[in-house]
């Protein structure tokens, strides 16, 4: 009789061991998870920073562009202009 209850008390703390285990190894995977997703999310900032910094530096060339044709084309304007009403 002891004998079976000694039986059912090692058993029953083997299942507990079990379970604590088994929630710890859940635990595990769970942060192993988060950190993968973490350094997925970091990887995907970088390259939206990046991204942007690049799409800067072409804007800043476009802009750039821009006001090198705007300076060339009013200048050539302006001394149309100023020839026709040039009066000597």
């Amino acid at each position: 009789m002891l004998k079976l209850i000694n039986t059912k008390i090692l058993l029953a703390i083997l299942a507990v061991l079990a379970a604590i285990a088994s929630t710890e190894i859940y635990r595990a995977r769970e942060a192993h998870k988060a950190a993968e997703a973490a350094v997925q999310a970091a990887a995907i900032l970088q390259q939206q920073q990046h991204d942007a910094e690049e799409r800067k530096k072409q804007d800043e060339a476009f802009r750039k562009q821009v006001e090198d044709k705007k300076r060339h084309n009013s200048a050539a304007g302006n001394e149309g202009k100023t020839w026709k009403t040039y009066i000597p």
